[in-house]
């Protein structure tokens, strides 16, 4: 049982392969025209760095060799006393160029909505990085997968908009995950360099836990915590929950909510759609 799993979930996205415990039926093929030739990517000023869609923790599991990722999504989220920001939409784009690494993209239209100005629509900033897993996880055992996930974003938006940044920023993770039957956790973290007026290198620090209930659903939470990132702002720590919607073996739908408890009292969602695609295993002569 557990080899035929695998080997169903194999053509799935990292946050697919973990979450399979049956065979993902193919009941939604004819929705593969939604996403295709579409490349864009993720980051806005205002709006959260979701990392590991649908949450802000990453894990170290890369796309599989020659195989692909695409999400089309949107994020929101709002902060009392600032105003509202969204991308509507993004589109991640992960491709598995080697074993173990994986090249990574996301660029959105981004929406601004302050308190003290005008809506703004536009262009976001782009991020684009290389996950690279360095440990492999012994399933028998208590050795985790690890692998480090360096990210860049580009000050593609415009701040004086207030749809980008108006520095480059750059993120330097070490990411750790391990599996037992349907439960899998992962989490670790990492150092933002953060240029700009005003703003502070910090910290992120997040863990998740999910579990897979049937062949459809999956759902898990996560915790992090986000040192300072400017004179004046306080940390944050926050939770969000969420999960997996399988609608065949190449179709899912990702989708969280969460919202700090420590800090500026933001409330944050993702909804989004994943198509994983990539060679087909020739099947062994028996």
């Amino acid at each position: 049982m557990e080899e035929n799993v695998k080997n169903e979930c194999k053509t799935g996205g990292n946050e697919v392969k973990r979450l399979c415990s049956v065979q993902i039926s193919k009941s939604a093929s004819g929705m593969t025209g939604i996403v295709l030739g579409l490349v864009w990517l993720l980051s806005i000023a205002a709006v959260p760095v979701w990392a590991g869609p649908p949450f802000f923790t990453d894990d170290p599991e890369p796309v599989e060799h020659q195989h692909w990722e695409v999400y089309i999504a949107s994020q929101w989220s709002h902060e009392r006393n600032v105003g509202t920001s969204a991308t509507l939409p993004h589109l991640e784009v992960n491709y598995g160029v080697i074993p173990d690494m994986q090249l990574h993209a996301i660029v959105p239209m981004a929406y601004s909505d302050p308190h003290d100005g005008s809506k703004q629509y536009g262009l976001g900033d782009t991020e684009v990085g290389v996950k690279y897993r360095f440990i492999h996880e012994d399933e028998k055992g208590w050795r985790p997968q690890v692998g480090v996930f360096p990210l860049v974003i580009l000050p593609s938006g415009s701040s004086s908009r207030g749809l980008g940044e108006g520095h480059t920023k750059i993120f330097f993770p070490l990411w750790f995950q391990k599996s037992w039957g349907p439960w899998t956790t992962y989490g670790g973290g990492g150092f933002w360099y953060n240029p700009g007026e005003d703003n502070k290198n910090y910290w992120f620090t997040g863990w998740q836990l999910q579990r897979t209930f049937s062949e459809t659903w999956t759902l898990g939470a996560e915790v992090f915590h986000t040192s300072s990132k400017a004179k004046g702002e306080s940390d944050e720590t926050g939770f969000n929950v969420g999960g997996f919607l399988n609608l065949s073996e190449n179709h899912h739908i990702l989708f969280s909510v969460g919202r700090d408890f420590k800090g500026p009292n933001t409330l944050f969602t993702y909804l989004g759609f994943q198509w994983t695609f990539g060679p087909k295993e020739e099947k062994k002569a028996e």
